[in-house]
């Protein structure tokens, strides 16, 4: 009868203790941050990620607080420490990230502090990315959003027939599904779907001709910009004319450089507008 309580007391205890140890498990799916530890000891709450998405980080600038849109690939995970563990301090952790970025030439661009909570955002490059950190942390657990930033990927190519209509109402139509690798002038092979409407749109109108402009932003030196969108357009009609037998006496290739920009060269997003390929008819005369 004793080993029967006994067993049964055991039992008890271990139906007891499982929610406590399943709740310090980390949340299903985390994965953590190539190359950003954790503090010690800790587990995920909650854990999420988006391929694409934007987060408002806090910054400051000429001592005033103000908001810096990021986007690209987001990571959110939300740490607390595990149960019988001293809890150590907010100021201690955004410290540990602050100095764990300043060794690889990150820096803090906003700070907070006001009781027990700190808040930092962090920015730095990691390989070939550039990452947005923002943690909110308090004494037992902590919050951090990591953006991996990018301009999205363009998944949807304007096509033949809307090319043509672009072309029919404003004489031009700009196209975002070509892509070339910063600072170079060969076409990417994802670039395949928007060749092949031009192509399409040069096959079903054997009249029209066309200045095929390279448009760059204005990062780096205008004159090696403008060399550099001129390269990109001729790389263009090398694959029409390689790949879709389209002939070279109807386009021509002109290089824009940053000189006729769609939007604002101050923000990732207004840059992105301006990165384009443009198709301009020649006007029969």
């Amino acid at each position: 009868m004793r080993r029967l309580l006994q067993a049964l007391f055991v039992a008890l205890a271990c139906l007891l203790m499982a929610p406590t140890l399943f709740a310090q498990a980390d949340f299903p799916g985390t994965k953590d941050y190539p190359g950003i530890e954790r503090m010690p000891k800790t587990f995920t709450l909650s854990y999420t990620y988006k391929k694409f998405d934007s987060f408002d980080f806090p910054v400051t600038e000429n001592r005033k607080e103000k908001s810096q849109p990021v986007e690209g690939a987001r990571y959110f995970f939300h740490y607390k420490i595990k149960d019988g563990v001293a809890p150590g301090s907010a100021l201690e952790t955004i410290r540990n990230y602050q100095n764990a970025a300043k060794t690889v030439g990150g820096q803090t661009l906003y700070e907070y502090t006001a009781g027990i909570n700190r808040r930092t955002t962090i920015r730095m490059r990691k390989g070939p990315s550039e990452l947005w950190i923002f943690i909110n942390a308090y004494t037992m657990d902590y919050e951090m959003t990591i953006i991996e930033k990018q301009a999205m990927e363009q998944q949807v190519t304007m096509d033949a027939t809307a090319m043509a209509g672009s072309i029919a109402n404003a004489g031009s139509v700009a196209i975002y599904g070509i892509y070339f690798d910063t600072g170079k002038s060969v076409v990417k092979p994802e670039s395949e779907p928007a060749i092949v409407e031009i192509a399409k749109l040069l096959t079903n109108n054997p009249a029209m001709k066309v200045y095929i402009v390279g448009h760059t932003d204005m990062v780096g030196d205008a004159n090696a910009n403008q060399m550099l969108s001129q390269s990109r357009a001729q790389s263009v009609i090398n694959e029409l004319i390689t790949k879709h037998s389209i002939s070279d006496v109807r386009m021509i290739a002109r290089g824009a450089g940053p000189y006729a920009p769609l939007a604002s060269n101050k923000t990732e997003e207004g840059r992105s507008k301006n990165r384009r390929v443009e198709l301009v008819e020649i006007a029969a005369r």
